[in-house]
């Protein structure tokens, strides 16, 4: 006979590690089915040469909710770290955010009057109701900026022209006036000094785990092992795509050992034109201050995402939103099964939002 549990948790990675830890708390029994072979879902990390990979692109953790920054830091401690990514265009290096030091690298501007001046001058040829991403760009920060700096990343990232994307995909660009590189504006940052795979297993303890194993092949049982399920993959699949697919862009990895301790001197770097492959190179070491004698990189590459590929970035247009409402119409009509996290609710989450939505359900399922 199947042990039965209080729930069965479909998905490892963040969101339903939260989810476990409030229900464990609560005497709740909890049964984790993960279809990799590892824990964590895209927050994992490998360790090469030292040094921590991050397997699935750079995590840096950051957050402005007090909760989730004291929830966080009962189980792991974050180190320093601020993200200060910068771009390269052809051969040279320009800041990110755009702020003062892009400007001076851009147009020699050095206070920011001057820099406003010059995107004034550029945002006054600029459409007033821009009818895609390109008019929309130009009319925020002007030609220069867009050229060197958005419009290359933009269409490898999405796979089609900034003409053929809507607008609403940059509702606005952080442009700062001072020589700050810092990326976030959140008040706290930084990668956890034991790693993500420390703070995932501090999360899951004692829940009983099966990896390897695809819930929606064998639903029917796990479902009988679950008083209630809680489901954290693709909606869509999940009902056996019967309005459709929902679209996504995927990635693919190229990670390499490099016998020099460093590389390119920053944990990641975009690569705005479009002639490049890749969007970016990220410098694993970095990300905790390493002083190895190796280095681990990783080139990152946009892909057209297919069945059978890791989904992504879901893509919020017009189209997939209506057909994500259809989906998630059954899904409230479910009894026994809770839906959360980045693939059940198609939508794009930051670590810290995953977390803040994931102590909502538990508040909701488990207290009231």
């Amino acid at each position: 006979m199947l042990k039965t549990y209080d729930y069965v948790l479909v998905g490892s990675g963040l969101f339903s590690a939260v989810f476990a830890h409030e229900a464990i708390k609560q005497g709740k029994t909890c049964f984790v089915v993960e279809k990799k072979s590892h824990i964590g879902g895209n927050i994992y990390c490998e360790e090469i040469e030292g040094i921590s990979v991050h397997q699935y692109g750079a995590h840096i953790f950051h957050t402005s909710n007090q909760k989730v920054w004291d929830f966080v830091n009962q189980f792991v401690k974050f180190n320093r770290f601020i993200n200060s990514p910068m771009a390269c265009y052809k051969g040279k290096y320009y800041n990110l955010p755009f702020n003062m030091n892009t400007f001076y690298t851009l147009w020699g501007t050095k206070t920011p009057q001057e820099a406003k001046e010059k995107i004034e001058s550029q945002r006054k040829k600029a459409k007033k109701e821009p009818k895609n991403l390109e008019e929309q760009a130009i009319y925020l920060v002007g030609q220069d900026i867009y050229e060197i700096l958005i419009k290359g990343y933009t269409e490898k990232q999405w796979g089609r022209s900034c003409k053929d994307l809507p607008s609403f995909i940059i509702k606005r660009l952080p442009v700062r006036y001072t020589f700050d590189n810092n990326y976030f504006e959140d008040t706290y940052q930084g990668i956890p000094t034991q790693g993500y795979n420390h703070l995932i297993q501090e999360l899951l303890k004692g829940c009983d785990i099966e990896c390897n194993v695809n819930y929606l092949e064998k639903r029917t049982t796990y479902n009988e092992m679950g008083k209630k399920i809680l489901y954290t993959g693709m909606i869509d699949e999940f009902y056996n795509y019967c309005f459709g697919a929902l679209e996504y862009r995927s990635l693919s990895f190229e990670t390499e050992v490099l016998d020099m301790q460093n590389f390119q001197g920053n944990a990641v770097i975009n690569y705005t034109e479009k002639e490049v492959p890749y969007t970016r190179i990220i410098e694993h070491k970095h990300f905790d201050f390493g002083k190895q004698d190796k280095t681990v990189i990783t080139r990152e590459y946009p892909a057209v995402w297919e069945k059978g590929l890791e989904p992504y970035y879901p893509i919020n247009n017009e189209k997939n939103q209506k057909l994500y409402q259809d989906y998630a119409r059954l899904a409230e009509q479910e009894k026994r099964i809770l839906f959360g996290g980045r693939l059940a609710e198609y939508k794009y989450y930051d670590m810290d939002k995953v977390i803040e939505s994931a102590l909502a359900l538990a508040q909701k399922e488990l207290h009231e």
